[in-house]
């Protein structure tokens, strides 16, 4: 079991990062698997996606709270969607998604779009 420590803002749970291993998707933790409306689709996020390195050595759960009246309606921030490929399609309601890009030891940076 990886040791709690002091929550670093705005995160609320961390960890002690140096307890914690590394894998080709970042921090070896637990990954979080986000089941879509259709229940058929789920997007599974991985530790350099889900966990943020914060002040003192803590990794924390890349996860804030926007309260009882959030100002955006944003549910999944840009560092969860770092390094996976994502397509809007707006017509039709849909969000496509790749695996993270880790997997294939490259990163969205190597892409030269446009």
């Amino acid at each position: 079991m990886i040791p709690r420590v002091r929550a670093v803002a705005p995160f609320k749970l961390c960890y002690d990062g140096s307890k914690v291993g590394s894998t080709r998707v970042g921090p070896a933790v637990p990954t979080v698997e986000l089941v879509l409306q259709s229940e058929a689709a789920s997007w599974v996020v991985f530790g350099a996606n889900s966990m943020v390195a914060a002040k003192g050595g803590a990794l924390c759960l890349g996860v804030v709270d926007g309260g009882a009246a959030p100002r955006t309606s944003v549910v999944v921030g840009g560092h969860m969607m770092e390094d996976n490929l994502l397509e809007f399609d707006l017509q039709r309601s849909r969000l496509g998604f790749s695996s993270s890009l880790l997997f294939r030891q490259t990163t969205c940076n190597n892409f030269r779009l446009g």
